[in-house]
């Protein structure tokens, strides 16, 4: 049975369940990494998305056993360019491997094929590293059209003096450029103006042949960010390099939290076309990475993920000491397709109202 979760009316025993059901599913998932606290993961259920609608789904067995789970999120009407993303839906989730090959992912597909019909989307996107998750989005009908790989690098190995050739040649006065970097907090009126701009070269990243939406950066996001920040306690950190009329020529963000005091997030690495080809990727992710080790001395890991067809910042990274750690794929499935296969396959009932949820397996939350 596919249940319905609304985190502001469970009970302490429901959070309980779930909680558990969410440590089991992260150790499955992703074994010897460190396992979020509870605090965290309900803060982070709760926490409402200015942009996004989230809907939780979970399968439940007869004696009231959490089995699976999925989450599905789409843009809120009336934000931003909500008609580009109207077609669209994200959904994640799993089945716990004692409760695999039962048909639980199926029946929470026909709660997401629900979710679907009701909200007028047409594209299913899902992602997966894991082979069960491969296997299962092929067997449905979906297709993969987009690879990335998370890429780790020990700060330990780290050769600072060619670091600082890196920043030098990035930053050398000859290219014209002034540097802007912010450590802590970016203030509002200066994202402000940076939101097209970063947006712009966001969407120029590389995103192999997925059905999307413009990509794109929103100050109410980072309201958001910001206020979780200040709650939480974490840095964002971006180091700039502006031409004479104050255009972004290159771009490099990370993100620190005390959560996970021994890591740092890469986020965005991107120059401007025009500026590609002289050093600029390799200066900022220079600055970026002494930066990082003048605030946070404590890290001992960074964290980046690439598109597999971004060739330059791949080399860069392999150059620096990245090395491949897990690979994701994007599926999407149309509604059709998704429609087909599930014909011939039964639907479980949908309570609307169990108190459960799931939850997306990310450590930080980025805007």
């Amino acid at each position: 049975m596919t249940a319905v979760f609304d985190p502001q009316r469970a009970s302490e025993a429901d959070w309980g369940r779930a909680l558990a059901y969410w440590r089991l599913r992260h150790e499955e998932d992703h074994p010897g990494e460190p396992v979020p606290n509870d605090a965290d993961t309900r803060h982070n259920v709760l926490r409402a998305d200015p942009l996004y609608v989230s809907h939780r789904m979970l399968a439940v067995g007869p004696h009231g056993e959490l089995m699976g789970s999925l989450n599905a999120s789409f843009r809120r009407e009336g934000t931003p360019d909500c008609e580009a993303f109207a077609p669209f839906i994200d959904a994640w989730g799993g089945v716990l491997r004692a409760h695999q090959r039962r048909g639980v992912a199926t029946a929470l597909l026909h709660a997401l094929l629900a979710l679907m019909d009701a909200h007028g989307k047409r594209v299913a996107t899902l992602r997966t590293h894991l082979p069960e998750g491969h296997a299962f989005l092929q067997a449905i009908g979906a297709t993969q059209k987009y690879r990335s790989v998370e890429n780790r690098m020990a700060f330990a190995g780290l050769d600072w003096q060619a670091l600082a050739r890196w920043r030098a040649e990035g930053f050398a006065p000859a290219h014209g450029l002034r540097a802007e970097v912010h450590a802590g907090r970016v203030p509002f009126e200066r994202l402000a103006a940076l939101m097209a701009p970063l947006s712009a070269l966001l969407d120029d990243a590389p995103t192999g042949n997925l059905e999307r939406p413009p990509l794109r950066y929103d100050l109410e996001g980072y309201h958001t960010w910001y206020a979780d920040l200040d709650q939480r306690g974490g840095d964002h950190l971006l180091v700039l390099l502006l031409d004479g009329n104050d255009e972004v020529a290159a771009v490099c963000d990370a993100n620190w939290s005390p959560r996970f005091p021994e890591r740092m997030y890469q986020n965005l690495t991107a120059v401007a076309r025009r500026w590609r080809g002289k050093g600029l990727a390799k200066g900022v992710k220079a600055a970026m990475l002494q930066l990082v080790r003048e605030r946070h001395p404590q890290v001992t890991l960074a964290v980046s993920s690439n598109a597999e067809v971004n060739a330059p910042m791949l080399a860069i990274n392999r150059q620096l000491g990245f090395a491949p750690h897990r690979h994701d794929g994007a599926y999407q499935v149309g509604r059709e397709r998704l429609s087909a296969f599930l014909s011939t396959r039964q639907a479980s009932p949908t309570r609307p109202a169990n108190p459960m949820a799931t939850q997306q397996e990310t450590q930080e939350e980025r805007p």
